[in-house]
Formats: C-alpha cells, sequence, structure tokens
C-alpha cells in the first residue's frame, strides 16, 4: 500500500498585492501537478489582495501602468482586461488605466477563484495578524512568531511584506514631534482631523504626493507640495506608441557612456515619433541588466544625479490624473515648490510656520510626508525584518537597500541561501532596481512558486498505464477526468451539444490536464463557448509544460496557433502545424475534427480545398472504417462533386452510429447537391426531431431544411421555418450569425420575405465583438452578410477595418468581400459586381462547405439582376440549374428580360 504523500505548509508573509500574487500560482501549480499544500496567509488586513496600494476607494485614484500591464499572470497578459470585461466594463481598452480598488478586487477574485480550482489539493488558512518574528527550528523548518503570541511552523516562507516604511528623516525634531505631522497619510483615518478649509504641505511630488493632492484637493483649500526638484512625474501618453527597443551593448557601459547613450535613444525616439515614452519603455525589459552591471560607485552615483529625473519620467501618472492635476495648478488649489524644509514651528492659530531653505515661508495647517517608501529594511522599523538581519538570516543589499537574495531566496549573512526562505518585489531593490511594479512582482511570484513547488513534485511514473480515449491515445490524467475528457470528445465527433461542459469537468477533476484546458480554449474560439479562451490556453500551456506528452504538448501548440492567428498575431503556419500533428498521430480525432470544414469547425484554409481531402484520406488505416472518419470521408466527398459516393459513405457511418452529427450533415448535402429538395427535407426534418434533439449545431440542421424549402421556392415554409427553428429565441451566438442572418438575406435576396428582414434580432443576440471583431474568417464572413442584411454600412465599415489588421484569410478575402458588400449597400452595382466575382475563386480559404459560402454567389447574382446585367445572370442561372435542380433558380431565369 502507498503511503500519503507527506503535505508541505508554506507560509506567505503579507497578503497585498505581491502575496496574493505568489498565494495564486502556488494554488495554480501545486493543483495542476497534484502536489499536496498546506498553504498560510498572514496579514492583518481584512481582504487579502489589496494592501496599503489598492485599498483606496477614492475613484480618481488611477492604476499608474495600463490594464494591458496589469495581469496576475506573466503569461496571459489579458486576463486583467477581459476580468474587467466580464465585469461591466465592456468598453474598457488594454491601454487605459482602471481605478486601483477595483484592481484589488480584481486580485482578491483572482485569488479566490486559484482557491477553489486548488481544493482538495491545497488547503489554505488565512491569519489575520502580524508576523513579527523569523526563526529557524531544530527540525531544519522556520517557525514565525505573531504579534498575537501565536506561532506558525512552516516548511517554506514567503516575505511578500511590501515596502519599507518610509523614516521622515528628512524631517526636523519639533515637525516630526508636532501633531499636525501626518508621518503615515496612507493608515486609517490619518486625514480624518484636516479640516475643510485647512491648507496643507505635502513633502515630496512623486506619485504618493499626486494621489494625496487628489484626495484633499477642493475649493477653499490650498495643497503645497514640496521637494528638492519640484518635479512631478510625467503623464503617460493618451494614445501610447510601441516600445523602441534601445541599441545593444548598453549593459557593459560605464555609468557616463551609458547616460549618453541613453539620451541619444530618448532623442532619436523624439526625432522619429516625437515622444521619449517609447524609447523609455524599450528599455524596460533590460533594466535590471543595466543597473546589475553598475559598480556600487556608479549605483551610489546614480541615486544622487539620477534617480529623480529617472522616476519622474519612469514612474508616471495616468493621463485623467494629469489632467485633474493640471486643473487644480491653473486654479492655484495646487501650488509646487521646489526646496527643502529647515525649520517648522507653531502658529498660535494652530498652523504650522515652514520656512525654507531658501528663505520663503509657508503657512499650513498640516503637514504630509509624502515622500514614499524607505529603501533600507533595517530602517523601516519592522520587527520581522528587523530580527531577520540581526540574527543573520538576512543580510542588507546593495548599498543597504533591500536585502540580499539568490533569485528571491534569502542571503544569510555568509552569503549562503540555503535555508526555504523567500521575497519579492520592493525587498530585492537593491539588486533589481525596477521591482516593485506588478510585471516585475508577477514573474517573481511564478518563479518562487516553481521554486517551492519543484522539490515537492512527484516525477511521472512512465511504467504507469494511463487512460486513454475512445480511440485509443493515452491521457496524462486520472481515470475520472479522463471519463469526462472521453465524454467531451464523444460529443464533439458526434456534434452533439454539451461537449464543453464535460471538458470543464475534466479540468475541474485534474487542472493540470492539458488536452481538457485546450479543447475548452478551441470550442471557446471557434465555436463560441462561453470560456476565457486565453485563461483556457495559458493552462493547457502550462499543463503541457509539466505535464504532457509528446502528442498532448504538440496539440496543445495546434491549438495556440490557431487562437493566435484568429487574433491577428501571427501565426498563421497553424495550418502547417496541424497537418505536421496528424502526419505524427494520425489517430488523434480531436485534431482530425479541426483539419476537417464540416459543421464543427472551420478546418484547414488551402486554396483548393485538397488539404483537408488529403489528409482524411492519409488518415484512414488508423481508424480502420470507424464510422467518425467514415463521416467525415462522405461530407469531403460530395464537397469533392461526389455525391453518390458520399451518400452511400453517410448511410453507412449512419448504420453504425445514427447519432454521427458529420454522416447526417454530409447527406443534407448530397440531398441538397443532388437537387433532392423534398426527399432531403422530409428525412432531415425527421431526424431533427428524432436523433437530433442533442445536436449542438440543432439549428444548422434546420438552416439546411429552409435552404430546402428555399430552394423549392416556397416562402411561406422558409417564414414558417424561421420563426420556429431559427428566430433569436432558439439561436443565439456564432450559430445565429451563420444560420439565422445568413438565411434572411438569403431570402430577401430571392424575394421569399416580404417586408423587413428580423435581422436585427440576429445582430441582437450576438455580442458585438463576434459581429465587429470575429476570431476568424468563416464568422467574419457571416457577421458581413448579416451586416448587410441591416443594411449598416458604418458596422460592415468598422469590420472590414478588423479583417485588415487580423488573420492572411480575412485581409486577404473578407476585407475585399466588405468593399464589395458596402458598394451592394450603396446600390454601386457595377463595382458590387466586379468585387464579388473576383472572390468567388478564393473563399475556399474562408472553411465551411460550398452551400455556406455559396451566399456569396447568391449576393453575386442579386448584383448582377439589380444591375441589369440579364446576360450575366442568365449565364450563372444556368451553371446553377446544371448543377443541381432548383425551382427558384428556375423562376429567377424565366423572370429575366429578354
Amino acid at each position: 500500500m502507498r503511503s500519503a504523500r507527506p503535505r508541505s505548509t508554506v507560509a506567505v508573509v503579507g497578503a497585498g498585492a505581491a502575496g496574493a500574487l505568489v498565494a495564486v500560482q502556488l494554488c495554480e501549480a501545486a493543483a495542476r501537478r497534484r502536489t499536496p499544500l498546506d498553504l498560510v496567509l498572514i496579514d492583518p488586513a481584512a481582504e487579502a489582495g489589496r494592501g496599503t496600494a489598492y485599498a483606496s476607494e477614492v475613484a480618481e485614484h488611477r492604476l499608474n501602468v495600463p490594464v494591458g500591464g496589469m495581469s496576475c499572470y506573466p503569461d496571459d497578459p489579458g486576463h486583467f482586461l477581459r476580468w474587467l470585461c466580464r465585469h461591466g466594463e465592456s468598453a474598457v481598452t488594454a491601454t487605459d488605466f482602471a481605478s486601483r480598488y477595483r484592481f484589488g478586487s480584481y486580485l482578491a477574485d483572482t485569488l479566490g477563484r486559484a482557491i477553489i480550482t486548488a481544493h482538495g489539493t491545497v488547503s489554505v488558512r488565512r491569519l489575520r495578524a502580524r508576523a513579527t518574528r523569523c526563526a529557524d527550528t531544530a527540525e531544519g523548518r522556520l517557525e514565525l512568531r505573531l504579534a498575537d503570541g501565536g506561532t506558525v511552523t512552516a516548511d517554506t516562507v514567503v516575505l511578500a511584506t511590501g515596502p519599507a516604511a518610509g523614516t521622515s528623516g528628512w524631517a526636523t525634531d519639533e515637525l516630526r514631534g508636532s501633531d499636525r505631522f501626518i508621518a503615515r497619510p496612507w493608515a486609517p483615518g490619518a486625514l480624518d482631523a484636516v479640516g475643510a478649509h485647512d491648507d496643507v504641505l505635502l513633502v515630496g511630488t512623486g506619485l504618493t504626493a499626486v494621489d494625496l493632492a487628489l484626495v484633499l484637493d477642493r475649493p477653499g483649500r490650498t495643497v503645497h507640495a514640496l521637494s528638492r526638484s519640484g518635479l512631478l512625474p510625467q503623464p503617460h501618453a493618451v494614445a501610447p506608441l510601441p516600445p523602441v527597443p534601445p541599441p545593444p551593448g548598453l549593459a557593459a557601459l560605464p555609468l557616463h557612456h551609458l547616460r549618453t547613450e541613453l539620451r541619444r535613444h530618448l532623442a532619436a525616439s523624439m526625432r522619429d515619433h516625437g515622444d521619449w515614452r517609447p524609447a523609455l519603455d524599450g528599455l524596460r525589459p533590460g533594466i535590471v541588466a543595466l543597473w546589475q552591471g553598475l559598480t556600487d560607485e556608479e549605483r551610489a552615483e546614480f541615486l544622487d544625479r539620477d534617480a529623480t529625473r529617472w522616476n519622474v519620467h519612469r514612474h508616471r501618472m495616468a493621463p485623467t490624473t494629469a489632467e485633474s492635476i493640471a486643473r487644480a495648478r491653473a486654479a492655484r488649489r495646487l501650488r509646487i515648490h521646489a526646496g527643502r524644509i529647515a525649520s517648522a514651528a507653531p502658529r498660535e492659530d494652530g498652523r504650522l510656520a515652514v520656512a525654507l531653505a531658501d528663505g520663503r515661508e509657508l503657512t499650513v495647517a498640516w503637514v504630509v510626508d509624502c515622500t514614499g517608501p524607505g529603501l533600507r529594511m533595517d530602517a523601516s522599523g519592522d520587527p520581522l525584518w528587523g530580527g531577520l538581519l540581526a540574527d543573520g538570516l538576512a543580510a542588507p543589499g546593495p548599498l543597504g537597500i533591500g536585502v540580499a537574495t539568490d533569485a528571491g531566496r534569502l542571503r544569510d549573512t555568509d552569503g549562503r541561501s540555503e535555508r526555504p526562505l523567500f521575497t519579492l518585489g520592493s525587498p530585492r531593490r537593491g539588486e533589481l532596481w525596477e521591482t516593485t511594479a506588478i510585471p516585475e512582482i508577477r514573474a517573481q511570484a511564478k518563479d518562487i512558486a516553481e521554486a517551492v513547488l519543484a522539490p515537492l513534485t512527484r516525477t511521472p511514473q512512465t511504467t504507469r498505464r494511463r487512460p486513454t480515449d475512445q480511440f485509443g491515445l493515452p491521457l496524462s490524467t486520472h481515470a475520472a477526468a479522463a471519463a469526462s475528457f472521453r465524454s467531451g470528445l464523444a460529443r464533439v465527433v458526434t456534434v452533439r451539444a454539451k461537449a464543453a461542459e464535460a471538458f470543464a469537468r475534466a479540468t475541474e477533476l485534474d487542472p493540470g490536464f492539458a488536452l481538457g484546458h485546450a479543447a475548452l480554449a478551441l470550442l471557446g474560439d471557434e465555436c463560441g463557448a462561453d470560456v476565457d479562451v486565453h485563461r483556457e490556453l495559458a493552462d493547457a500551456q502550462r499543463s503541457a509544460a509539466e505535464r504532457g506528452d509528446e502528442r498532448e504538448r504538440s496539440f496543445v501548440d495546434v491549438v495556440t496557433r490557431r487562437v493566435r492567428a484568429h487574433d491577428g498575431n501571427g501565426g498563421e503556419d497553424g495550418d502547417r502545424a496541424l497537418v505536421d500533428h496528424l502526419d505524427r498521430f494520425p489517430g488523434d480525432a480531436f485534431a482530425l475534427s479541426i483539419a476537417v470544414p464540416t459543421i464543427a469547425f472551420s478546418g484547414v484554409g488551402d486554396l483548393d480545398g485538397t488539404l483537408a481531402q488529403r489528409l482524411v484520406e492519409r488518415t484512414a488505416p488508423a481508424y480502420d472504417g470507424h464510422w467518425f472518419h467514415t463521416s467525415l470521408l462522405a461530407f469531403l466527398r460530395q464537397e469533392q462533386g461526389r455525391i453518390d459516393e458520399a451518400g452511400a459513405l453517410a448511410r453507412v457511418a449512419l448504420a453504425a452510429e445514427p447519432a454521427s452529427g458529420h454522416a447526417v450533415h454530409a447527406l443534407a448535402h448530397v440531398h441538397y447537391e443532388s437537387g433532392e429538395h423534398r426527399a432531403g427535407r422530409d428525412w432531415l426534418d425527421g431526424w431533427i426531431g428524432g436523433q437530433g434533439r442533442g445536436a449542438v449545431h440543432r439549428a444548422h440542421f434546420s438552416w439546411h431544411v429552409a435552404l430546402h424549402e428555399l430552394a423549392l421556392d416556397d416562402a411561406e415554409a422558409v417564414r414558417r421555418r424561421w420563426f420556429a427553428q431559427l428566430a433569436p429565441r432558439q439561436v443565439n451566438g456564432v450559430r445565429a450569425l451563420v444560420d439565422s442572418g445568413s438565411l434572411l438575406w438569403r431570402a430577401r435576396m430571392s424575394r421569399n420575405w416580404t417586408g423587413p428582414v428580423p435581422v436585427g434580432g440576429v445582430l441582437d443576440a450576438v455580442a458585438r465583438d463576434l459581429v465587429e471583431r470575429p476570431a476568424t474568417a468563416f464568422t467574419a464572413l457571416h457577421s458581413a452578410v448579416a451586416l448587410t442584411a441591416a443594411g449598416d454600412l458604418p458596422a460592415l465599415r468598422r469590420l472590414r477595418t478588423h479583417a485588415a489588421g487580423a488573420d492572411a484569410v480575412q485581409r486577404e478575402v473578407i476585407a475585399p468581400l466588405c468593399r464589395a458588400l458596402e458598394a451592394v449597400l450603396e446600390e454601386q452595382w457595377t463595382t458590387a459586381v466586379e468585387g464579388l466575382r473576383g472572390l468567388l475563386p478564393t473563399l475556399r480559404r474562408v472553411g465551411g462547405s460550398a452551400a455556406q459560402r455559396e451566399v456569396v454567389e447568391e449576393t453575386l447574382l442579386y448584383a448582377l439582376m439589380e444591375a441589369g446585367h440579364s446576360d450575366a445572370a442568365r449565364h450563372l442561372l444556368e451553371q446553377r440549374l446544371d448543377r443541381r435542380a432548383s425551382p427558384l433558380d428556375r423562376r429567377r431565369l424565366t423572370d429575366l428580360p429578354g
């Protein structure tokens, strides 16, 4: 009998942003690796995640980093943006600046979700207490003593205590002893005694002073802000430009040469872009290397000569904050001074007379220390850090700033880093300099979690038999999660509903199951499933790297490339990766489903449509006549025009699995392309009411029935079908665009719909982003059709703009299609005809079936008839009638003049 794995205890001291980020990484990584863990969060604050920085409820207190840079995850930069969109801020963009309180809510929510995800693997305790001491135990562990008298013994301790407290060393003894001096402005109630008309002096003109100025600004009060430089932080650009990388080799330069090169870099950015910010932002990835390349003497010189101007330009204000500060200054309610305090004496009226070194005098009711955090941990007054330094468990960092570490693990006074004692963020400032912002802290949190868990993670037993999917491929998970995955895969290959729910259950049972996360990302990206695509994708990548086998890593790579291609972030080699994957793993049914452009996925996008056909034919030996493969082959045969063979294959597959949506789909196309509209309508109608009741794309099968009714020129039947099975109350999301919207446009063009078409309800049933910023060319085509049916020319132009910046197929097919459809709406028929005719040979690249893409040909026919090009319209109709019988086309041919 195998003994239970021992549980390691990790104590995180501090549950502000740094502590929350460490806890998130520990919970999620431990859950993925199935590493049992006891996590203890120690902090006196009421709520985890906020700390001092994100506890302010003042709406004007904005983040100093745009939303796009504030994700909890270094490998998922859009996470915070998507969180805001899901929580009522759908108009927010990556360049906006959220409120600090909102970010604190995000941290708390992300931590809560991580704890829930890890439930059963990680136990979490929250102690509302302050740690005052840390010492070794005889057993080689660490003991934390708490201010309330309690103790916590842990195998690992992470000190996420945030910045050291300032010392107010600049203040005179008389000022420090005054009850009119506020040394800790963020302490609860610190500003409560400030009267409505009390003038205030803020000492410091950095970001802390800016925040306090916003809080204190009101008519009837003057706020003074004083620093030696008198410089306020610069504002962020309203429309930021991309970072400009610096020239190579800067880290090897001495300080005086580095200054010269940086000035040149900034000047070049000003010359080329009219802004210095891109140059400074381009330095960020290499700032640590620049700092560590300096000698201690050069660092001291930097602090003395350069640090102020560096901070003013590097740590900037949000644009709205800068506007508020500018208004207060213009109204003379905020006055900025350069200088230092020489003395501060009480006046008879209770106010303070503050004399500056240059002889000026300010009379204020209050003086507030806004000089920010201290640099030295031994001067912070924190008994925890003071004890660690005094006991030799920690040592000061370079120039006495922060503490010395080995990649976050504390060095003792002997220079050793053997204890499981870690820190991150501000305490590492001496060795990193830039280490106090979320982008740096989140990366350090991830590294600490890896360092903590690596020794605890069990090496997978390669000899242990793994569960398999229904096609015999092994799965890197346990039996229960594998069963849920098999259920999801069965629903994918039969095109039945609730596949996403089954995959979600698999990842709940095993958060480290890469294929489960990849499947969810794929269904969200291509099928509109209600999942956070990029979050699932990031989880899939982490899990595949930690536990996946070669096939699983390859599959995750395929999904990653497809999602990135749809995002317009490169990845046009996604099809190549999918083909390579199937060459190595031909029995991967999920991958084969993705490759074939049927009812479920957009497929591989080649110019002539033969790639998917070759893939299905090459993979045939791996399936030995299995009904799933036969179903796909049936669909492809009808696309090749081999209608009789396609029908025979579809019937073979349905005999083995009557619920096979792919086979039903293939047979629906066979009936349509054969012109067997009455037989096809009746057979498919019967299947929808029977085996098809659980089909995930039931609306699409209804669309096929309606297509038969449209071909039969039965306007009343089309109308009844649409309202019964395709109206928005029955269909939403991408299917509303693909099926409901396209049918309305076809019905209108063929005069099978009298009066206004109700396409507005269709568009209302679809998320606006899906309509105007679709991820795939296939969806984009149907968005364009629906917007044309609605007559929404501005939205159609916005879609064209999106397509022009998206993947290659959207750029080269969808953008020109939008231009042609704009011409339709503007009744520029000759332009429309030229544009639509030129697109017909390229439409296969969009994916989907010939019957779906035929809407473009239908629109061309409509444009020809409206333009009065009767001969061209007659020629096109005769070609269509040669392909298949159609009472509708026969009537349109008869109606042509001449």
